[in-house]
């Protein structure tokens, strides 16, 4: 490591690995950092970061049948700035490590900021990190997290969740999407932009924060209403109001209404307004549109309607959603 006072230290990022874990929780972040250094070398700027998967034991067989070649544990005060702890059906059997957990809370202390991806938080609970924290994980698994630790506020729609210097990630690929928005944090835009370009993926997903597609979840609970919804998704800045919905299903409203909400569970307004709402955020994040543009192309009529679809359905406004979310900055 330089001395060299210009050229700031590396970052050293630790992913605590058990065996059994999920392969891609592993090497979805490890690659997203060690493509930042790559980057960044390009651009004539000194590697950000040092990482290093560590676990109790050398070799790591993961889920897949692929090992992985572990350095030891470190000491718990060893100099550290990023604990990334994987996930795997195997996690359960690794809570009950004592030494592994009482490792990772002593660890933590140690770190300026510490993550999990997929069901890798259910360590960081048994480690005491999530009390009283906001929380995500995979979404199969979101209400055992919350039974499990009580005093965490798990979002099970989040695809990462920040709470101070704890981070959390949803399933498997989420941990990509956790591992850029610590690189845009830590060395700027550019670099995490040519890095989502070199592995073919979104620098913020277009969907923002869901972890589920409005489309492919409503599809997911009855086959009855599969072709509405997805003719509903093709069109819609045409008329969706229940009474053409039910004249496209030869139904009547009022049976229509009866049979969506006991499918469903929502009505079929409640359902166009998360489809619309889904896609003007991904023409807000992709697109340089106006918003009052984006609110006639997803069907909302005014601006100002769909301002009120995005206060109810995900709590923030167009405006705010786009300046946070968009990907479309000049780089």
């Amino acid at each position: 490591m330089t001395n060299n006072p210009l050229i700031p230290p590396k970052r050293v990022v630790e992913i605590v690995a058990f065996p059994d874990l999920q392969l891609l929780d592993v090497a979805g972040p490890l690659q997203v950092f060690a493509s930042a250094n790559e980057a960044a070398g390009k651009s004539g700027r000194p590697a950000p970061y040092t990482v290093r998967v560590v676990a109790a034991a050398a070799r790591i067989t993961t889920s897949a049948g692929l090992d992985l070649l572990a350095e030891p544990l470190p000491s718990a005060d060893a100099p550290v700035d990023t604990l990334i702890i994987a996930g795997g059906e195997s996690v359960h059997a690794a809570c009950d490590d004592k030494e592994l957990v009482h490792w990772l809370t002593a660890r933590a202390a140690a770190a300026r900021r510490v993550a999990s991806v997929c069901t890798g938080a259910f360590l960081l609970g048994a480690a005491g990190l999530l009390a009283g924290k906001r929380a995500v994980t995979h979404w199969a698994d979101c209400d055992r997290l919350a039974r499990s630790f009580p005093d965490t506020r798990v979002d099970m729609n989040a695809i990462f969740v920040r709470d101070g210097r704890l981070w959390t990630s949803a399933g498997v690929t989420a941990g990509i999407d956790l591992a850029l928005a610590m690189v845009e944090d830590d060395v700027g835009h550019a670099i995490a932009a040519a890095v989502a370009r070199e592995l073919v993926v979104f620098l913020k997903r277009p969907g923002g924060q869901a972890q589920f597609s409005a489309v492919l979840t409503f599809q997911e609970r009855d086959r009855e209403f599969d072709r509405l919804h997805g003719w509903m998704a093709g069109h819609l800045a045409e008329d969706l109001s229940v009474s053409a919905l039910a004249g496209r299903m030869g139904m009547s409203e009022r049976s229509l209404l009866r049979h969506y909400r006991a499918s469903m569970g929502v009505t079929p307004a409640r359902a166009v307004e998360k489809m619309r709402v889904e896609a003007a955020c991904q023409l807000l994040a992709t697109t340089r549109d106006p918003v009052k543009r984006v609110a006639r192309r997803c069907g909302f009529g005014s601006e100002e309607t769909m301002r009120r679809s995005f206060i109810r359905q995900i709590a923030v406004a167009p405006h705010d959603y786009r300046s946070r979310f968009s990907s479309s900055a000049s780089l």
